[in-house]
């Protein structure tokens, strides 16, 4: 059992890279919007405490987090250019940044 705790860690602290690379790659200049929009839906669901799926169900509640966020991050990675995207997720891999706290309806970086 310990083993699937580590598995679980290694694949939360993968989707923030992907969330930070989405960061990234949603206020680049040369992002399609297409992909802007994606990004920042997908990072929007993230930080949000409204989940599609209720949490109280407990396998359920973490199929957001399985299911619906790698999808999210597919779709917007289809979305980009390979280029970019590769450049997008090597600097958030590279960076020790965190994801902006959505403060009163605006972003904010912390």
């Amino acid at each position: 059992m310990r083993w699937q705790r580590w598995i679980a860690a290694a694949r939360a602290l993968k989707l923030a890279t992907y969330l930070i690379a989405l960061w990234k790659l949603f206020k680049h200049p040369q992002t399609p919007l297409a992909a802007k929009l994606v990004a920042i839906a997908v990072i929007a669901y993230a930080v949000s405490p409204i989940d599609l799926i209720p949490d109280f169900i407990p396998v359920l509640g973490q199929l957001d987090e399985l299911i619906l966020l790698p999808l999210g991050v597919a779709l917007a990675m289809k979305l980009t250019p390979r280029p970019l995207w590769e450049a997008r997720l090597r600097e958030a891999e590279a960076s020790a940044e965190r994801l902006p706290k959505l403060w009163w309806g605006r972003w904010s970086s912390c």
